[in-house]
């Protein structure tokens, strides 16, 4: 079948899946969703784009009136996005029931063959990648909203037995209480509905940032621990990591404080302590005692570290 010609009813008609259209993923919270809207309409503004072609002012102008505007409409807040969540779901189950479910694009191949335990990273990661070149042009907006639609049924269908897959504002989902429900009539020896695991949230955003430092990518790894942390202000162990991310980032000084705090939360944190001696900071008990203030004691005024520290310190991370 030949593809619809760009810019024609049956071209826009192919993108009904709005977190694809704006390159967001399906566990966005509306902060995220917001942020990636203000993104892609930076990117598309006419004054950022005043020296393109006519037919690439075209695909600005009505890629985000007709594709993009509408999308974030359906998702901005959270009854429509469970609307799209549903239906997506059911659109998988659909697909799969009836044996029509054969993604064809080699990212949305590899996520349906990688662990359990790797595929919220290996999907935001991918999908990272692809929604950085999505709006360069017509033929880069039309592959990569195609590959993330699939890439998204696709976690659908591994994430099947999930009853909750989008962020939360909270560290936790709680298990609901069966306390409060009516007692029934069954046998004494009846056993109690299964229930399910809670879901931290804070530690998906831990793992993505141990994913983003393998890859070097200190910044989107500072972005994912500010989350974690602002779900979980007292983890050691991320208060550790972030201090790692700032170093990679070659900011000593901030690396300084988040590993002080880990001390505070943890004295005992290994990691943590191996970095504080290297950095010659003060591991007597007064400074790593829970009893000092929570708050982050601002960095010394020694100056910063040589470059050639930095080596060190990442040539053996113990994350």
């Amino acid at each position: 079948m030949t593809p619809p010609s760009p810019l024609t009813p049956a071209w826009f008609s192919q993108f009904s899946d709005p977190y694809a259209v704006l390159g967001v993923s399906v566990t966005a919270d509306d902060r995220r969703i917001l942020k990636r809207y203000h993104q892609v309409a930076k990117q598309l503004h006419p004054d950022v784009q005043s020296d393109t072609s006519a037919d690439q002012a075209a695909f600005i102008t009505q890629t985000l009136t007709k594709l993009v505007n509408p999308a974030y409409q359906r998702l901005k807040q959270e009854k429509q996005r469970s609307e799209v969540l549903a239906t997506l779901r059911f659109k998988v189950r659909r697909l799969v029931r009836e044996g029509q479910f054969h993604p064809q694009g080699e990212a949305s191949l590899h996520l349906q063959t990688v662990p359990e335990a790797e595929v919220d990273t290996v999907y935001e990661h991918t999908l990272q990648q692809l929604s950085e070149a999505q709006y360069d042009s017509v033929d880069s907006f039309t592959t990569c909203t195609h590959q993330i639609s699939e890439l998204n049924l696709v976690y659908f269908q591994r994430k099947m037995g999930d009853v909750v897959i989008r962020e939360k504002r909270v560290g936790m989902v709680k298990v609901p209480s069966h306390g409060a429900a009516p007692a029934g009539p069954g046998a004494p020896g009846q056993k109690a509905p299964t229930e399910e695991a809670p879901v931290a949230y804070s530690d998906r955003h831990y793992q993505r940032a141990r994913e983003y430092l393998r890859a070097k990518n200190a910044p989107a790894a500072i972005q994912e621990l500010k989350d974690a942390l602002k779900l979980e202000p007292q983890n050691s162990n991320f208060h550790s990591l972030m201090g790692q991310a700032y170093l990679l980032n070659n900011l000593p000084g901030m690396a300084k404080v988040h590993f002080k705090q880990a001390l505070r939360i943890d004295p005992n944190n290994s990691v943590a302590q191996k970095y504080a001696r290297q950095l010659n900071l003060d591991l007597n008990p007064a400074a790593a005692s829970p009893s000092a203030s929570s708050s982050p004691s601002p960095p010394p005024s020694s100056p910063p570290p040589s470059k050639g520290l930095f080596g060190r310190l990442f040539s053996n991370t113990s994350q």
